[in-house]
C-alpha cells in the first residue's frame, strides 16, 4: 500500500512538473508573438499557460496586458468593451482578492483610460477610484493614485456643472448663461450640495500629490475658467479668489513641468 501511494504521488507530482514546464513554454512562446504582433495568438498562449499553472503570475499579467493593449479608449463595439473588461479581470491581485498582489500605478492608468471610454458612466469612474484608493492604502507614498483621483473628482464635477447649465438653458430659452458665467443661485446651489464634497476631495488629493512629488504636468486636466470650482462662488470676490486659486495651481504645474524637462540637460 506505502508502495502506491509513493507511487501515485510520484505520478502526480510528475504530471504537474509536467504541466508547469509547458506553461513556461507557452508564456515565451506568448511574449515572443505579442512582441511580433500577434495579439490573438499571444492571449491564447498566456490563457493555456495560466490554466497549466494557475500560480504563474507572470502569464495572467501577460495576458491581461495583452487584452489592455487591444482595447481602444472611446471604441463603443462590444469586443473592445469585452478587451477592456478582460483586461480589468485579469489583472493580477483583483481576481485573487488579494492585496499583496495589487500592482500599482501601471493599472492604475488604465483603469482611468478604460473607465473614461464612451459613453460616459459615471459609476465606472468610481469603481476606478476604489482601485486608485487600495493603491494608496498599500503605497501612501506613491503620488500617481491622489493624482488619478483628482483627475477622476474632476471629470465627475466638470460634467455635472455642463449637465447642470444644460437643463438651465433648457428651461430659460430666453436667456444666456455662457460656461464662464456663475451658476444662477438655485443652480448653484444644487451644483454645491451634490459636488462640493467632491471637489473639496479632488483638490486635496491633487495638493497631496504635489506635496509627494512635484511631478505633474498640470492640476486640472483643463482650462481654469471651467474649473468645478468656478460653480460654487457666490459671491464675486470668493468666485474671482477660486480663479485666482486655480491660475496660481495651473502656473505651479507649468513650472514644475519645465522644471521637470530641463533636468536631465543639467544632469
Amino acid at each position: 500500500m506505502a508502495i502506491l501511494v509513493a507511487a501515485t504521488f510520484v505520478a502526480a507530482f510528475g504530471a504537474s512538473g509536467c504541466d508547469k514546464l509547458k506553461a513556461r513554454d507557452l508564456l515565451n512562446k506568448g511574449v515572443a508573438a505579442y512582441r511580433d504582433g500577434k495579439f490573438d495568438q499571444s492571449i491564447e498562449d498566456f490563457k493555456t499557460a495560466k490554466d497549466l499553472d494557475p500560480t504563474l503570475m507572470n502569464a495572467r499579467l501577460y495576458l491581461a496586458t495583452a487584452y489592455a493593449t487591444q482595447y481602444i479608449p472611446g471604441a463603443p463595439s462590444e469586443e473592445n468593451i469585452r478587451m477592456g473588461e478582460a483586461a480589468i479581470k485579469g489583472i493580477p491581485g483583483r481576481s485573487f482578492g488579494g492585496s499583496e498582489q495589487y500592482l500599482g500605478d501601471r493599472w492604475d492608468r488604465f483603469d482611468s483610460l478604460y473607465m473614461a471610454g464612451t459613453p460616459y458612466n459615471a459609476a465606472k469612474f468610481e469603481e476606478s477610484k476604489t482601485y486608485h484608493m487600495k493603491h494608496i492604502a498599500l503605497k501612501p507614498e506613491d503620488p500617481e493614485p491622489y493624482y488619478w483621483i483628482g483627475v477622476i473628482d474632476w471629470t465627475l464635477t466638470y460634467r455635472s456643472n455642463l449637465e447642470m447649465r444644460g437643463k438651465w438653458r433648457l428651461a430659460n430659452v430666453n436667456k444666456v448663461l455662457k460656461d464662464d458665467d456663475p451658476m444662477p443661485p438655485p443652480v448653484r446651489d444644487d451644483y454645491t450640495r451634490e459636488n462640493g464634497q467632491l471637489i473639496d476631495e479632488g483638490i486635496d488629493k491633487l495638493h497631496k500629490a504635489l506635496d509627494l512629488r512635484r511631478i505633474m504636468t498640470t492640476p486640472w486636466p483643463t482650462s481654469t475658467s471651467s474649473s468645478p470650482q468656478s460653480g460654487r462662488g457666490s459671491h464675486p470676490d470668493e468666485r474671482a479668489s477660486l480663479l485666482k486659486q486655480a491660475d496660481e495651481l495651473v502656473d505651479k504645474a507649468k513650472e514644475i513641468k519645465q522644471k521637470k524637462m530641463e533636468a536631465p540637460a543639467k544632469s
